[in-house]
């Protein structure tokens, strides 16, 4: 095993801050044409960028295909959403340094069978090592589904993720 390798570099010659593994990621370009790594599981849950910002990240995901075996939107699927959020919220914040998740928080109020639900994050503590985020996912209706909270860990660009 060993320690890790140094970052793999990603299109543009940017380091990934996110992993020192050869991962896979899914990516959004800003209108800057930076490079937003969003993880292979956020591509696979069809998690799709609607607005990022260092004060705010909006960001939606179809019911369809993240169920549980009732038909209903499965629990673990807005957890995804909200760290997914504030993770990307948080490296926003933090550039060149690598954020983790140090603790998620999800309460699920409302139940969802079908079409869009969007997660809106905006960090209610930004510090130099750690970031606490806020985020709400609501049905196309506006009826709040989740709220969560999650702290994150922000580490030096040289850190081990482990």
């Amino acid at each position: 095993r060993g320690r890790p390798s140094r970052p793999r570099r990603e299109p543009g010659g940017r380091a990934c801050p996110f992993t020192t593994h050869p991962v896979r990621h899914s990516f959004f370009v800003t209108e800057e044409q930076a490079i937003v790594p969003s993880g292979a599981l956020a591509a696979k849950m069809g998690i799709e960028w609607v607005e990022m910002e260092p004060a705010r990240v909006v960001a939606r995901m179809p019911v369809e295909g993240n169920t549980q075996p009732l038909g209903l939107l499965h629990g673990g699927a807005s957890a995804v959403l909200a760290e997914t959020l504030a993770s990307v919220g948080g490296w926003l914040n933090a550039p060149g340094r690598m954020v983790l998740g140090l603790e998620l928080k999800v309460n699920h109020l409302r139940p969802a069978k079908d079409g869009w639900l969007i997660g809106t994050g905006v960090p209610i503590h930004i510090g130099r090592t750690t970031q606490l985020w806020e985020m709400r996912i609501t049905d196309e209706s506006d009826r709040l589904i989740a709220f969560s909270t999650c702290t994150l860990s922000v580490r030096g660009p040289g850190a081990d993720a482990g």
